[in-house]
């Protein structure tokens, strides 16, 4: 039998969409957009732990979740993946359980939100936990901090990894605003101030609109700008035995092409985002190529 006619249809004519206004708008819904890339994120922690542990991750812990995009991604991603997040606003997490975790229909059940401290005790030990968008940079001494990744170390499984991001070099010092148009609005990052004695730092997210409106200080940070060094040091005393810096590469015009790799040495960047990646052991797969590089070191030595 040939293959079935379909009855056409009639073609309806698109609506155009409203156009976006400061009353309108849904700050929750721009940010997202704006400033997340879940599917970049879960596909680093994807590849980096099958590259480090040998093994595909299963479970994630998405801490200072908000709106729990990236658990929804993360379950998206692999029909045997699970995800929790927590976070300590309780209207944040109800916005994200019915904007991004109920469409997920069956899969939600996936998904766990648990509305709490991310330093208190809560149940499972993950593969992957990530810390995200700067969100730990609220914690801003050096016992508080520790406390957060001692937290997190009790809930990594063993060979588990921690993923956390971080912004930094002399630009993140001064106060500027750098706006970028997005699809019917626009994003203002405002660097308020910052205290060179304290490292204390504040900023602002705007978001302005094509009438001339404008959702000022749609979120606020007061956070510390905490370093490199300083946070390898704060994970190493937590019990994390491994840290590596994950840098991105550019192409010859300077700009990021979203691959990230293994850095010990990099120039002095005016501004960078950069990841850290921290077990408390060496990775298994980490910790085989370096005695494979021991052991042709040994061969050569003895040959010569």
């Amino acid at each position: 039998m040939g293959k079935r006619k379909r009855k056409k249809r009639k073609k309806r004519k698109r609506q155009p969409r409203p156009a976006l206004t400061a009353r309108t708008a849904d700050r929750h819904v721009l940010y997202q957009q704006a400033v997340q890339a879940p599917d970049f994120e879960v596909e680093l922690a994807a590849k980096f732990f099958k590259r480090r542990v040998g093994r595909k991750a299963q479970s994630l812990r998405e801490d200072f979740c908000g709106t729990a995009l990236l658990c929804a991604e993360w379950v998206k991603s692999d029909p045997e993946r699970t995800a929790t997040g927590v976070d300590i606003d309780a209207d944040v997490l109800d916005w994200g359980r019915a904007h991004n975790i109920d469409p997920l229909g069956d899969d939600a059940a996936r998904v766990t939100l648990v509305g709490g401290d991310v330093r208190e005790a809560h149940e499972g030990r993950h593969d992957v936990l990530m810390a995200l968008n700067y969100s730990y940079f609220c914690f801003k001494d050096r016992q508080t901090l520790r406390g957060y990744f001692e937290a997190v170390k009790r809930h990594l499984a063993d060979d588990g990894l921690f993923f956390l991001d971080l912004f930094g070099g002399w630009e993140s010092q001064q106060e500027l605003e750098e706006e970028r148009e997005l699809d019917g609005f626009s994003y203002v990052w405002d660097q308020a101030s910052f205290n060179p004695i304290t490292a204390d730092f504040l900023g602002h997210i705007h978001f302005r609109f094509p009438d001339g409106s404008e959702l000022k200080k749609a979120f606020t940070y007061d956070w510390r700008l905490w370093t490199i060094p300083e946070l390898r040091e704060l994970l190493a005393e937590a019990g994390f035995g491994h840290v590596e810096v994950l840098w991105e590469d550019e192409d010859e015009d300077g700009e990021g092409t979203g691959t990230y790799r293994r850095r010990k040495r990099v120039g002095n960047d005016p501004g960078f985002n950069a990841y850290l990646l921290a077990s408390v052991d060496v990775p298994p797969r980490t910790q085989a190529k370096r005695d494979e590089r021991r052991r042709e070191g040994e061969r050569a030595h003895k040959a010569a």
